[in-house]
This record gives C-alpha cells, sequence and structure tokens, in this order.
C-alpha cells in the first residue's frame, strides 16, 4: 500500500459542545430500538489513491471514518458533544495539569486476539511523536513523555499543562493499534479493538469490513457488515443514494438539498456544528498589513446573502472567529458583525485610500459554493469602493499551490475538539496551518493562559477575548458556518446525531442500525 503525505485535509475535525440535529425528509428513527444485522453501504468523498492505513497520514475523509469503526481513541465525544471514556475508563490530572495518568479498561481485545495493554497506548501515541511527518505531531508537541505505569496505566507527561488533554484524545490520528515487539506501532495490518474488522482496503475506491463478535461496546456496532464506497462527486451520490447502490452519504449539496426531501424512502441529516468557510489574507503583506484594510474588507461581505444563496440557509452567519455557538466557551455576547459598505468606506478612509483592489484566489475545492460566494462577495465589496477581481484556480492543487501560498485566499474548516487546538493550529504565531500570517502578542500570551487552566469560569473569560481579538484585528474574514447536511435511505436509523462531525461524528458506522 501507498502511504501518502498528510495534506490539509487531515485537518479535519468537530467541536465538542452540544448542537441540534434535525432530520426531514422521512420518518425520524431517533427512538426506535437498535436491532443486530443488515449490509450498510456508505457513499462518501475526500479518498484518494494515495490513501494509507498508516494513522499518521489519515486525510479524514473514508480512512478516517472506516478506522473509527475498526479501532478506538482513549476519550470519545458522545451524540451530546459530551466527553466520554472510551479504551480509557478514567483519567486525571495534576493541578498544574502537567501530568496526565489515564487507567485503560480491562478485557478489551485486539481483532487478533491480543489483549489491549497500556503498552499498546504508548506505541500509538509515539507514532505521531518525534521524527515523523503525522500531521498531529503539532497537537503532541507539549508532550515530553508518555510511558506505562503498568499494564492498564498510561501516563503523560507534558512541558506545560493542557487542560484540554482528554479532549485532544478524541483526534482521529489518535486511535489505537498493536505494539510490535520493538515497540513501534503495527499499523500494517489494520487491527484495532473496534466493532468492526478490516476485510479490504482499495484506496481511493472501496473500504469493507465485518462486525467483530468479541467488542467491549455491547451496544454499539449494530451492522452485520458495511462498505464505504468512494464517490467524490455529491450529484453522483446523490444519484446513488436515490437508486439505492447507496444507504447513506455525506456531503449533500445544500443547493439541491431540498430535493431530497421530496423524496418518500429518503430523510435529509441536518446538524448545526463548527464547519466553516473562511477567507484569509496575509496580514504581513500589503494591503492587508492594514488592519483598517482589514476591517473594511470584513464590513464589506453580505454574510447574511452568503448563508442564503451558498448554503441555501443550511447554515449560520459568521462572525470573524472561528468559535460556533456548538463550542464550549463560545462568545455569545460579542456583537454580531454585519454587511456595512458606509463601515467598509470609513475604515478605508482611515487607511488613507478612496477605492481599494485586490484579487481573491477562488474555487469551489475550498468549499462547496467557493465560486459563488467569490463572486456574491465580488458584487457586495464594490457598492463600498473596493474592487475585487476573482481569479479562479483549480480545483486539482488548490491545497499544494494555491492555500498558505497566495495572500487571498478561501478556505475551510470543520473546527476542533477545543478552543486551543483550533487557536493553536491557526491563529496562533507559529502555528503550522496559520494561513492569514497573523502575530498578535496579547492573543498569544492569552492562549498560554488558559491553556493549563482547570478553572473553567476564568477559561471562558480568557477565551471570549481571544474570540474578539481574532474578530477585530485577525486577517481571517469569516462570513458563515455550514451545518453538515447528509442524508440516508429510510431503512437506517440511529440516535440523536452528534455534531462533532459529519456523519454523526464519524461514528455512523458504529452507531447506526437497520431499521
Amino acid at each position: 500500500m501507498t502511504i501518502s503525505a498528510p495534506t490539509r485535509r487531515g485537518f479535519l475535525a468537530g467541536a465538542a459542545s452540544a448542537g441540534l440535529a434535525v432530520a426531514v425528509g422521512g420518518p425520524a428513527r431517533a427512538a426506535d430500538t437498535p436491532q443486530r444485522g443488515g449490509h450498510f453501504r456508505l457513499g462518501a468523498n475526500g479518498a484518494g489513491i494515495g490513501d494509507s492505513l498508516d494513522p499518521a497520514t489519515y486525510t479524514g475523509g473514508t480512512v478516517a471514518l472506516a478506522m473509527l469503526a475498526v479501532c478506538n481513541n482513549l476519550t470519545e465525544i458522545d451524540a451530546a458533544g459530551k466527553l466520554q471514556p472510551e479504551l480509557a475508563e478514567s483519567w486525571e490530572a495534576t493541578p498544574d495539569a502537567k501530568v496526565w495518568t489515564f487507567r485503560l479498561r480491562k478485557g478489551v481485545k485486539f481483532h487478533d486476539g491480543r489483549d489491549l495493554t497500556a503498552r499498546d497506548v504508548v506505541a500509538s501515541f509515539n507514532h505521531h511523536r518525534g521524527e515523523t511527518k503525522s500531521a498531529a505531531r503539532a497537537v503532541l508537541a507539549p508532550v515530553s513523555d508518555v510511558k506505562a505505569g503498568d499494564d492498564h496505566t498510561v501516563i503523560f507527561t507534558l512541558a506545560s499543562g493542557n487542560a484540554d488533554l482528554p479532549y485532544l484524545m478524541t483526534d482521529y490520528h489518535f486511535v489505537v493499534m498493536p505494539a510490535k515487539t520493538d515497540g513501534t506501532l503495527d499499523w500494517e495490518k489494520a487491527i484495532g479493538t473496534g466493532g468492526y474488522k478490516l476485510d479490504r482496503f482499495e484506496p481511493g475506491v472501496r473500504i469493507a469490513m465485518t462486525r467483530f463478535d468479541g467488542y467491549f461496546k455491547t451496544d454499539r456496532a449494530w451492522f452485520e457488515s458495511a462498505e464505504i464506497l468512494a464517490i467524490a462527486d455529491a450529484t453522483a451520490r446523490q444519484n446513488a443514494l436515490i437508486g439505492g447502490q447507496i444507504d447513506a452519504m455525506n456531503g449533500v449539496d445544500p443547493r439541491t438539498a431540498n430535493l431530497l426531501k421530496r423524496v418518500s424512502t429518503l430523510r435529509l441529516e441536518n446538524v448545526v456544528g463548527t464547519s466553516h468557510y473562511t477567507l484569509p489574507m496575509f496580514c504581513d503583506a500589503d494591503p492587508y498589513r492594514n488592519l483598517d484594510v482589514r476591517l473594511a474588507l470584513k464590513y464589506a461581505i453580505d454574510r447574511e446573502a452568503l448563508v442564503a444563496k451558498v448554503l441555501g440557509g443550511f447554515g449560520q452567519v459568521g462572525n470573524d472567529h472561528p468559535i460556533a455557538p456548538a463550542n464550549r466557551y463560545y462568545a455569545a455576547d460579542l456583537e454580531q458583525r454585519a454587511y456595512d459598505p458606509e463601515k467598509a468606506r470609513f475604515h478605508l478612509r482611515k487607511a488613507g485610500l478612496d477605492g481599494l483592489k485586490v484579487q481573491l484566489s477562488a474555487s469551489n475545492a475550498a468549499f462547496s459554493g467557493g465560486l459563488d460566494t467569490a463572486v456574491l462577495y465580488q458584487e457586495a465589496a464594490a457598492r463600498a469602493g473596493i474592487e475585487i477581481t476573482v481569479k479562479q484556480e483549480a480545483d486539482d492543487g488548490y491545497w499544494s499551490d494555491v492555500w498558505l501560498k497566495k495572500p487571498f485566499v478561501e478556505s475551510y474548516w470543520n473546527g476542533r475538539p477545543t478552543e486551543d487546538d483550533m487557536f493553536s493550529l491557526v491563529y496562533a504565531k507559529g502555528g503550522p496551518w496559520n494561513d492569514a500570517h497573523w502575530d498578535n502578542e496579547r492573543f498569544n500570551a492569552l492562549l498560554l493562559e488558559a491553556r493549563p487552566l482547570l478553572d473553567e469560569a476564568r477559561r471562558r473569560e480568557i477565551y471570549r477575548e481571544m474570540q474578539q481579538l481574532v474578530r477585530d484585528d485577525g486577517g481571517t474574514i469569516i462570513p458563515m458556518f455550514a451545518n453538515y447536511v447528509d442524508a440516508t435511505s429510510t431503512r437506517i436509523a440511529h440516535g440523536p446525531l452528534s455534531n462533532h462531525r459529519y456523519l454523526d461524528g464519524w461514528k455512523c458506522i458504529e452507531r447506526w442500525w437497520t431499521a
């Protein structure tokens, strides 16, 4: 199998608090009693021929969906957005949040009959530390040591405290696999402790699995077998669902979502989460280094129109920071920024400008409706004296040749389990994906102050100020949050849906059942 290098899509992840899940277009199944049996066929995007079973290379998409059914993490986020134990049954921290002790469940078996031990957990995390190309390396950068206390105890020692470490354990890269005799990770066979055993892996095409009878969660893994079919095009996925070739799909095009409501055998799943569309601009390049230019561009975008026309109403307006109402520390009291051409002109005058000409690199590869977003922004900004030239970039190579390379582009994020994680990777000085080149001294200091705090009230105060700083000083326009819009056949049932990621927090194979 080919091991692919980690890509920007490896950052797709989710929130950690309760949201709203609504199913429309078919009868609700949340109250049905789960039953064993059946074969589940899922059509999903995000696959490539370079996909690998190596967890260091997971880029979201079909591989992550499959491996979260084949393997488990130390912790997980449930359908209500709450952190729950998974392979770990409990954990505790020292007062400075620098040393964390996780106690493992006893009696958990790998698919080949081996017992889960702390040694396997140590190997699984060390796989992403040190000399590695893992996309999750930055998440574990503060971890100075991972060791086994005994067969069922794992101790993480951090160079600096992090109160969110148990949430970070839910990262899909951190699935637990067996250790080899030399202490390295035995990932090649894709053996896990999850509810399903991997049968077939065809990169970019198909992943098939069958139920593992020895699964430690007796109330999960209802299907006898499941497969994920890689279908990149949303229209093709929709046609496959309507035609009965698949039972569920992710990423319904919001412009055609309402058509699915008319099909009596289908159900639309509309979940409010943390997925958001962004337009980052380099803060260390002209004209964007001028704060008033950045503010002018923020006031010149019509957020309401974008939600209505690009998202088809399946979303909500953004406020130029990445924290959504679904997040734990969302600052609901911050004034909502709205489209205001006169305020945009005011900030241009403050910058000493009568008008402004900029180029925006856009592509539907950035997000569905990326080109439409650019054109609508162009029209709205013109009324503020801002001339935006839309540069249509090729879909192929967008993430490697445009994003992080050009000064004003479109981007997409699914959010992260914690505010610290989202801010650290995308908005902090030196963050690996700081696509706006933003550097705010106060923000960076607050980030470090909040990270080790176990005091929830104080952390809430700090994260409110950080959201305000990103909104008012940052180099990223965040005009809208997009709902997770998936669709299923009515022959598939489920309970309340998670807002952690699409398809029930990527746990649909484990949590759903045949109606």
